[in-house]
């Protein structure tokens, strides 16, 4: 399948061959549907807390013992997709044709002085067509080339501008700073915008640092090449180049698992980089923040509190208590052991791995991954994110499962990376490899078939013991489009 050119390419990348095999035999064979057995929900699999059970998780965070925490924003991505329809608006412009008033292209150059990036030098008396160019292109602020994190989101009537990478920093002064005053942010980026986002830092970190007496650590991170995955053509067989070289693509968010696995701290958040809100919506981020990380420390507890009373008694009835927890507490029903040393073996396995705790917000249209009750491969239930191309449309019942699920998650994400005994999970091996999926993509106009590693939050968490816990719709305000930037949550 592969010559010595071929070879040498993917070994030059850090992978090996028969990775790249296993990679096409998912092509050939797909992946196997997720066996759901019903979406989780307020009555079974997501917690809805009463205030009085969301102050009492803050203050069990406010005093539990932590290896250090950190932030940890997914940023890579270019704002290409934000500015999508904005192009398409400047190329019909261009071609001198008119823009129908209700074009994003026509929205952005109509509202443009509510937009955080606005000033009088750049847009004032400026042309639909030049507001759009000035937007997008080297002829002003160059956005559609720019990463999100680096684009100005927020203005404040104090004639303050942040970008989205500076509300991150607010947020991590608020609810992840530890003990000594330092905050740590570990942000997944694409080389090439590194520059842009140190100058971004540079602008308010040591103003910030200043405000909130915080010392912040920001450390960058890649997405690995050799988690690229190779493409395909229609026929299953490697997709080549003009220049007869294997085409390898980024293989999505799962990728990052590998960067999650070098965090050191014990306690990490997760958000993406574009799920930031205006400063007056900050209390109650950092509350519901709080909340789940007292959850989080709390499943921790009481799971490291039962593996230490395996190691010294492993009594009956100490089985069923955990068995008890495992079931209401975190939806895993067990299949039945054959005998008392192989139940205490499963419930060890089954206690000692990562947790992670993820917010859910009630479902009124917005995307992102469903929570869901399924059944894994060795029988035993537990809490999983699928997305919609992880459902098999073609089964009644699992139709069914999607039709009633009241809830999605927003990528908001509390994890525990230790164990009982303070060493540092391997991440890797708790990844469902089955839980990928393949999407169609094109390149230089030839339609090709990608394929994207198991999600962060989805399979690649799949074999964590997970949470989940309701929070308020207020806490998602992702900027999926910079049309989004005009909802209220964004403007002051």
């Amino acid at each position: 399948m592969f010559n010595q050119k071929d070879i040498n390419q993917i070994q030059q990348r850090g992978s090996n061959v028969r990775g790249v095999e296993e990679q096409i035999d998912h092509f050939k064979k797909g992946f196997p549907w997720m066996k759901i057995v019903g979406p989780a929900t307020p009555e079974r699999g997501i917690r809805v807390l009463s205030e009085a059970e969301a102050d009492d998780a803050i203050r069990y965070y406010e005093g539990a013992k932590i290896a250090g925490k950190c932030k940890f924003v997914p940023a890579s991505g270019a704002a290409s997709r934000m500015f999508k329809d904005i192009f398409a608006g400047l190329a019909t412009l261009e071609k001198g044709e008119t823009l129908p008033v209700d074009a994003p292209g026509s929205k952005l150059a109509a509202k443009i002085k509510d937009f955080a990036f606005y000033s009088d030098a750049l847009f004032a008396n400026a042309t639909p067509k030049d507001v759009l160019k000035r937007v997008l292109t080297d002829e002003g602020l160059g956005y559609g080339s720019k990463p999100k994190g680096v684009i100005k989101f927020h203005r404040y009537g104090n004639g303050e501008v942040r970008t989205a990478i500076a509300e991150h920093l607010v947020e991590a002064a608020t609810y992840m700073r530890n003990a000594d005053g330092t905050c740590n942010l570990v942000v997944t980026i694409s080389p090439e915008h590194q520059t842009l986002f140190e100058q971004a830092l540079a602008e308010v970190k040591p103003v910030f640092e200043a405000r909130y007496g915080v010392k912040y650590n920001v450390t960058f991170t890649y997405q690995d090449k050799a988690t690229d995955t190779i493409a395909v053509d229609a026929k299953n067989k490697p997709f080549r180049t003009d220049d007869d070289a294997l085409l390898f693509r980024p293989a999505g968010h799962g990728a990052l698992i590998y960067n999650l696995d070098k965090v050191d701290e014990e306690l990490v958040s997760i958000k993406n980089i574009d799920n930031v809100a205006h400063e007056k919506l900050l209390g109650t981020t950092a509350r519901y923040k709080k909340v789940l990380m007292g959850e989080a420390l709390k499943v921790r507890d009481r799971i490291f509190d039962y593996l230490r009373k395996l190691d010294e008694n492993p009594s009956v009835q100490l089985c069923n208590e955990i068995e008890d927890f495992l079931d209401k507490k975190l939806c895993v029903q067990l299949p039945l052991a054959r005998g008392e040393a192989e139940r205490v073996a499963l419930l060890r396995a089954k206690l000692n791995r990562p947790v992670r705790v993820c917010g859910m917000v009630r479902n009124e249209g917005e995307p992102g991954g469903g929570p869901y009750i399924i059944a894994g491969k060795d029988g035993a239930t537990s809490l999983q994110i699928l997305e919609s191309v992880q459902i098999n449309k073609d089964d009644a019942g699992a139709m069914k499962a999607m039709a009633h699920a009241t809830h999605f998650n927003p990528v908001d994400l509390v994890c525990c990376l230790r164990d009982y005994k303070g060493g540092k999970f391997n991440l890797l091996e708790h990844v469902d490899t089955d839980a990928g999926f393949i999407s169609s993509k094109s390149f230089q106009g030839r339609e090709l078939k990608a394929l994207e590693l198991p999600g962060l939050w989805n399979g690649a968490m799949s074999d964590w013991n997970t949470l989940f816990v309701e929070v308020p719709l207020e806490t998602f305000n992702p900027v999926k489009v910079v049309l989004d930037l005009l909802r209220p949550a964004h403007q002051e």
